[in-house]
């Protein structure tokens, strides 16, 4: 893995949180990263952006370099190969935290999360730990997907909510923003989980720890350039996994019930 060693460029950060980091993980993403880019530079220039790649065969990393070398705010994580959304969100996250970064921002390279959004979950992190940039919370809306993919995304976060009886409307969303503390108490090198699943992980331990979470409305559009990552794999990682989890959970407190009552 190589990575960008210089140190990076120190804004005045976002009001009331610090120094944010928006990492967007990449593979086979040419078409679209430079666009991201620009959307994110524009839409909020106080934040720092952190390209993490994984050695994309049409040449995502090279422009990726391009846009670094002109921008002291954009930086390059190359991994050496496909390794999955969640072990690049892992990577992105230990750069942040060895960088000093106060806060860090999951965002999608194709364009579904919108740029423009992110003052709305930075706001919000004000007042929490972890905000959700949330497709079925009241205001919020998805465009242009297809309604097989709809119902797979709204079954699973209604599955996530009955397995591990959380609050939450949207547990497998990706468009999110994390205050560094819990990243560092949840130990995110751990985190083995990928797509759906790695975003339900992190919900799950971040729950499980107390911390505040809130959910924001976006508008969530499906990408218009490039090919969706989504497998059908992804999903059966995600039933086992959460049911396996949720199992666990209800066990461990019958355990702690019978176990009081036999002290």
């Amino acid at each position: 893995m190589s990575e960008d060693t210089a140190t990076p460029e120190r804004g005045d950060g976002y009001p009331g949180i610090g120094r944010v980091l928006v990492v967007i993980p990449t593979y086979n993403e040419a078409d679209n990263v430079r666009i991201i880019v620009d959307r994110v530079r524009t839409a909020v220039p106080q934040v720092d952006v952190l390209i993490a790649d994984d050695n994309s065969p049409d040449g995502t990393g090279a422009i990726a370099d391009e846009l670094a070398s002109a921008d002291g705010q954009v930086h390059v994580l190359h991994r050496p190969g496909k390794q999955g959304l969640g072990a690049a969100y892992v990577a992105g996250f230990g750069w942040a935290r060895e960088h000093g970064y106060e806060a860090v921002v999951e965002m999608d390279a194709d364009g579904s999360h919108a740029p423009e959004q992110l003052p709305r979950l930075l706001d919000a992190l004000r007042d929490a730990d972890l905000v959700i940039g949330s497709r079925y919370v009241p205001g919020g809306t998805v465009v242009n997907w297809p309604r097989s993919r709809l119902a797979i995304s709204r079954t699973g976060s209604l599955y996530t909510r009955i397995c591990l009886g959380v609050p939450y409307r949207d547990t497998t969303a990706g468009y999110r923003a994390y205050r560094m503390p819990v990243l560092d108490k949840i130990e995110i090198d751990s985190v083995t989980s990928q797509g759906y699943c790695f975003q339900i992980d992190m919900l799950w331990r971040t729950h499980k720890y107390g911390f505040r979470v809130v959910e924001v409305p976006i508008t969530f559009a499906d990408r218009e350039r490039g090919t969706s990552k989504m497998s059908s794999k992804i999903v059966r990682e995600a039933l086992w996994r959460v049911g396996l989890w949720g199992t666990r959970a209800r066990f461990d407190a019958l355990r702690q019930v019978f176990g009081g009552k036999r002290r």
